[in-house]
């Protein structure tokens, strides 16, 4: 019964992790769009580094999410303890990485910014900084549901 309800938070997880990754490619393409969209009316003067960098990293993580999720759900499978330990080191060592993409971000955002006053790096680093925030509030919500299956 314990690895049945793993299995589901485990599905459950990965449907959250899809949502969000479908969700940042229609976000990131549809900026994009309306930036070219808006260029081509304008001229080619009329984009904006800051958006369209951030529509690109949003995309990007977007289509990278969906196929970590698509090669994961392939995977899914009842779990004894030793796969659940496993699964749940996995998950704290994403968290870790999470947190190292909201920091790499940052320092892109800030050094762009700071050294040149350059909003394509801006753009770049806040599309970076929102994704890595994402990725550790998913991973850290089903962090916190194992710890609930392990208690109970």
């Amino acid at each position: 019964m314990w690895s049945d309800t793993l299995l589901l938070a485990e599905r459950a997880h990965l449907l959250r992790l899809v949502a969000w990754g479908a969700g940042s490619v229609l976000a990131g393409s549809a900026i994009l769009a309306l930036l070219a969209l808006g260029a081509a009316r304008r001229g080619a003067g009329g984009r904006s580094p800051l958006l369209s960098h951030f529509a690109i990293q949003t995309a990007a993580w977007g289509a990278i999410d969906l196929a970590l999720a698509a090669l994961a759900w392939r995977d899914l499978a009842p779990r004894d303890v030793g796969g659940a330990t496993r699964l749940d080191r996995l998950l704290w060592l994403n968290t870790g990485l999470d947190v190292g993409y909201v920091a790499v971000g940052v320092t892109l955002a800030l050094t762009g910014w700071l050294l040149g006053r350059r909003l394509a790096p801006v753009g770049a680093g806040l599309g970076v900084v929102l994704q890595g925030a994402a990725l550790l509030l998913l991973d850290v919500r089903f962090i916190e549901t194992m710890a609930r299956l392990t208690v109970a």
